[in-house]
Order: structure tokens, then C-alpha cells, then sequence
């Protein structure tokens, strides 16, 4: 889950990431969140090694969804998705 903490009125607003019950705090700049997205999914499909894993993939797709539309489109999806199956 995506959150925007606009605390005290002001301009800036902090974007965050909730999982699993904790939130981390996005970087401000559009440039590194993107960067930090695509490294995590690269070094996601080396998954097979000790430390990096498949983790990273969907990890990085939910960064990138706050930036673009198409990515963010298909966590919505799969959301829903998840919703319903998780309901039978």
C-alpha cells in the first residue's frame, strides 16, 4: 500500500510504503525511487543467490507503480484479483 503523509499542511509530502504491518519512507526524488525500483528487479531475477531473491521482483513493481501509470494499473489487478480468490 501507497500512502502520501502530508503532515502539518505542508507542501512537501512524504511518500510511503506499508508492508507487512511497517512503513518505509520513499526517497523525494522521482529519479532515485525509479532507480531503486529497476535495481530491485534486476538484481531480483539473480534470485537463485544467497542474499538477492525472487522477493526483489514484485518488491520493485510496487515502487514503480507510484510512478507509472501501467505498472501501478497492474497491482490493482492483481489486487483485486487477489481479493476475490481469497474470498471463495
Amino acid at each position: 500500500m501507497i500512502q502520501d503523509d502530508s503532515s502539518n499542511g505542508c507542501e512537501e509530502t512524504r511518500r510511503k510504503i506499508t508492508l507487512l504491518g511497517k512503513e518505509f519512507t520513499l526517497p523525494r526524488t522521482r529519479r532515485a525511487r525509479i532507480a531503486i525500483g529497476i535495481a530491485l528487479m534486476v538484481l531480483g531475477c539473480f534470485g537463485f543467490l544467497p542474499v538477492l531473491g525472487f522477493w526483489m521482483i514484485p518488491l520493485g513493481l510496487l515502487i514503480l507503480s507510484y510512478e507509472f501509470a501501467r505498472v501501478r494499473r497492474w497491482r490493482r489487478r492483481t489486487a483485486v484479483w487477489w481479493e476475490r480468490r481469497r474470498r471463495r
